[in-house]
């Protein structure tokens, strides 16, 4: 039986649950048992490689102790045992992160985690099902990546507006490019599930680790934050499964909660998709200079990632059109982040790479700071041959990319061997600063196109529409700050 398969089994056998509403109840549900049957596997390897080594939790908690077994405790003991012994003692464990960082991150994965099954028959079949897959084999263990696929397709399918994971193949795409050394920080302040940063953990594998203090070095070398409890949960799970030991470097916090002004940590290199589209709650926004105060998420985050890249460091971000072409507080933050940084590269993304999530255009903008923008590449990536639109059942493949690749070039020589095609233009400084800061430029090599096919002609009128809803959103928002104001 495939992974997938298993998976499938397990959501079917939560359906016939009273107590679980909903494929984000079923995904929380499993996530926290995956959690737990992912650790006591990193367990068994650590406790043969270590000489007197002792578990972070009580071992009674351990998963090979109480749900290995597929006749053991089932039914109505079954429940009493996680509601009442289970989930109280690890959410109350006392775990100083200097002395028991592993118990640090059970604590924390478990904070807002909750047992939604009340029937413990059913439980019981669950966590059978998911004992057939064997996390300490090695050739299984990289099989997780069919479950990790399958949950992200169901967290895209159970979230709400604005809330959708980014494509494997822009992430690797975004990590390719930045091509992160052997040591060098990494970060991700929306971290989500942890693509980003597992992404550029294989790429530092694969590229850099030699030997095991090479390994020792990637341990510590990866950041993120997730301000929401599930994804942090499968983000954790995730950095385990991709070999780090003791993920507290992975925090479930606001990453915007604190005075930008108070971070005393930066990075060499930043890749995320931060949330756009959304309002952060009331007072986050005084965290930034009085000028550049909004309350839209996306431009906060780029503000933050222009304050925390070390000087030299990379950076890769995905934004929608409207932070190209906005003005008010966008302006600003388009001129900070041309005078604090190189940006070198936008590259413009079709129509359906987020697909079926949102219809919002989006962008990679790529820069280095502590050196001033003089000219910005821009790319347009276009459809593959034969494709008109992407989907669910047809996503953004990785190998699409190529031809960015080939024409990329090297910053050490400010990219002396790019030329203009019919999908990349470049566009000086000067003429930046002259339409305001507006970097929605169109592509100068193709022109007006006029569109007679259905399919396309709805997908686009479909993208219109969220763009639309999007922008009503975003007065709604507006509006609301202005009222506030007004009443102060």
């Amino acid at each position: 039986m495939s992974i997938s398969t298993v998976i499938k089994s397990i959501q079917d056998i939560m359906r016939k649950d009273a107590g679980v509403d909903g494929d984000a109840q079923r995904l929380g549900q499993m996530s926290w048992l995956l959690f737990l049957k992912i650790f006591d596997a990193q367990e068994e390897e650590l406790e043969l490689e270590l000489d007197d080594y002792r578990t972070p939790i009580d071992e009674k908690y351990l998963w090979r102790n109480w749900a290995e077994d597929d006749e053991g405790i089932t039914g109505d003991a079954l429940l009493e045992f996680i509601n009442d012994e289970l989930f109280p003692s690890l959410k109350n464990l006392t775990a100083p992160i200097d002395k028991n960082p592993r118990g640090f991150v059970v604590r924390e994965a478990f904070s807002d985690a909750f047992n939604y099954m009340k029937n413990g028959t059913l439980l019981r079949q669950v966590i059978n099902k998911l004992n057939e897959v064997d996390f300490t084999d090695s050739k299984e263990r990289h099989l997780f990546g069919d479950i990790y696929e399958q949950i992200l397709r169901d967290l895209q399918s159970a979230g709400n507006a604005g809330e959708f994971y980014t494509p494997r193949a822009v992430t690797k795409f975004m990590i390719n490019r930045l091509d992160p050394k052997l040591g060098e920080q990494v970060f991700d302040p929306a971290c989500g599930t942890g693509g980003f940063l597992t992404c550029s953990i294989d790429h530092v594998r694969d590229n850099y680790v030699k030997t095991g203090s090479d390994r020792q070095t990637l341990q510590k070398q990866i950041h993120g934050v997730e301000k929401k409890q599930l994804p942090h949960l499968l983000a954790t799970t995730n950095m385990m499964l991709h070999g780090i030991e003791v993920p507290v470097q992975i925090k479930h916090d606001n990453t915007l909660n604190q005075h930008l002004s108070n971070w005393d940590a930066s990075f060499d290199v930043i890749a995320t998709n931060p949330p756009f589209g959304g309002t952060e709650e009331d007072g986050i926004e005084k965290n930034f200079p009085s000028d550049m105060q909004t309350r839209e998420t996306a431009d906060l985050f780029l503000q933050l990632i222009i304050e925390v890249l070390k000087d030299g460091g990379r950076a890769a971000v995905v934004l929608p059109d409207g932070t190209l072409f906005g003005e008010g507080v966008k302006t600003k933050i388009k001129k900070l982040l041309t005078e604090e940084c190189n940006l070198h590269t936008i590259v413009r993304l079709p129509n359906g790479v987020f697909a079926p999530y949102t219809g919002i255009k989006t962008n990679i903008l790529f820069f280095t700071k502590g050196i001033p923008t003089k000219n910005i590449w821009f790319y347009e990536h276009p459809y593959p041959e034969g494709v008109k639109n992407y989907n669910k059942t047809k996503p953004m493949k990785f190998e699409e990319f190529k031809t960015e690749q080939q024409w990329w070039g090297s910053e050490e020589d400010g990219f002396a061997s790019r030329q203009e095609t019919e999908q990349a233009w470049k566009v000086s400084i000067d003429d930046i600063v002259s339409r305001n800061y507006n970097l929605d430029i169109k592509n100068p090599h193709v022109g007006e196109q006029v569109v007679h096919d259905p399919e396309e002609l709805l997908a686009t009128y479909e993208s219109q529409q969220q763009d639309i809803q999007q922008l009503r959103d975003q007065l709604k928002g507006i509006l609301s700050e202005a009222l506030a104001g007004d009443k102060a």
